[in-house]
């Protein structure tokens, strides 16, 4: 296990800035989610840990040590990719073997290595087979074992799920966590998938052009984004984000309609509503009222877009209506429900 500070990381490609000054502190035995869109910086990032691409300021410490001159070789640090990158004329076995071949460690404690981490990733059947008798997942696992079995300080995974249909990754999100977890090492995993970043890290760090926007429990990215940006980056439907204006310091106006509000100032705001936060309101009891301009029922939920006073709004329930389009649709949001954030700046409140 080991900790990992970044301080004020800067990368530039040409004239480019592509990192603008990041800086974060991971924790011994941490499970890390680097989350952003494509393009916002993340597998740069994951490149510069692993040594892979230098910076152009800044620092990375492992354990306290600076490792920002040391070439990936020497920083102790194993990486599984998207790709897997097996060697595909090699047997699971001489896969695994391979990085402690090149390592110099002698034939018997390398052979007690493998057995120890096949039967972990439960691969002992599969040694003498190549990759391409292996399934997607199969090969996931022997991608993993190749990193497991150098026993590194921190493990960096760049999408390794992205190759796998949606059965798939749902059983190795579980399988990467639980080791991870059993092994106790430090890990950080780039992803563009907000369902693997929230279910499998204890933190989060949300990425948006090259900066951090926020870093911090998945929970608290979902119940208190720091910014519009996360707001409407974390939570599926996303979360809808309007214009309103605070009157005074018991209410908002938004949607055409007044909301209850305890903060304090006044001016323009955006404000924002999770889908599942709203309630069909009872008759009498109506916040707002919108439009219904489509339903989509998965079985579970019931989702539907509406037009509230001109804006399109999103609602996602957990019972079954008969709606049709065109139907006025009455709707409440519980007064702890309200997101609110600075317009100008785009910082909650």
């Amino acid at each position: 296990m080991a900790t990992l500070t970044i301080q004020s990381l800067r990368k530039s490609f040409g004239a480019v800035e592509v990192l603008h000054g990041l800086d974060a502190d991971i924790q011994d035995g941490e499970f890390i989610a680097i989350l952003g869109e494509s393009g916002c910086g993340k597998s740069t990032l994951l490149r510069i840990i692993a040594g892979l691409e230098d910076t152009t300021s800044g620092s990375i410490c492992i354990d306290g040590t600076d490792v920002t001159q040391q070439s990936p070789r020497d920083r102790d640090i194993a990486m599984v990719f998207q790709s897997y990158a097996l060697y595909p004329h090699m047997t699971v076995r001489q896969n695994i073997d391979f990085p402690l071949e090149l390592m110099g460690i002698d034939k018997a404690d390398r052979a007690g290595r493998i057995a120890e981490t096949a039967n972990l990733l439960n691969l002992t059947p599969y040694l003498d087979r190549k990759p391409r008798d292996l399934s997607g997942g199969q090969r996931q696992r022997v991608a993993m074992g190749r990193a497991i079995v150098r026993e590194p300080k921190v493990f960096l995974f760049d999408e390794p799920l992205s190759n796998l249909d949606a059965k798939l990754r749902v059983q190795m999100r579980s399988e990467i966590r639980n080791l991870q977890q059993r092994l106790k090492v430090t890990a950080i995993y780039v992803t563009h998938d907000q369902v693997e970043a929230l279910t499998m890290a204890d933190r989060v760090m949300l990425m948006n052009k090259g900066k951090i926007e926020q870093f911090a429990p998945p929970l608290e990215l979902y119940d208190h984004p720091a910014s519009v940006f996360v707001a409407g980056f974390v939570g599926s439907p996303a979360m809808n984000l309007v214009e309103g204006e605070v009157r005074d310091r018991n209410r908002i106006m938004a949607l055409g309609a007044e909301f209850p509000y305890a903060g304090t100032g006044a001016g323009e705001v955006t404000v924002g509503i999770r889908p599942e936060h709203v309630r069909i309101a009872e008759p009498g009891a109506a916040l707002f009222s919108g439009r219904l301009m489509s339903s989509e029922n998965t079985g579970d939920r019931l989702n539907l877009l509406l037009d509230v006073a001109g804006e399109a709004f999103r609602v996602s329930l957990n019972e079954r209506l008969q709606l049709a389009p065109g139907d006025s649709v009455p709707l409440s949001v519980p007064d702890d429900c309200l997101h609110v954030f600075d317009r100008a700046t785009g910082k909650r409140i």
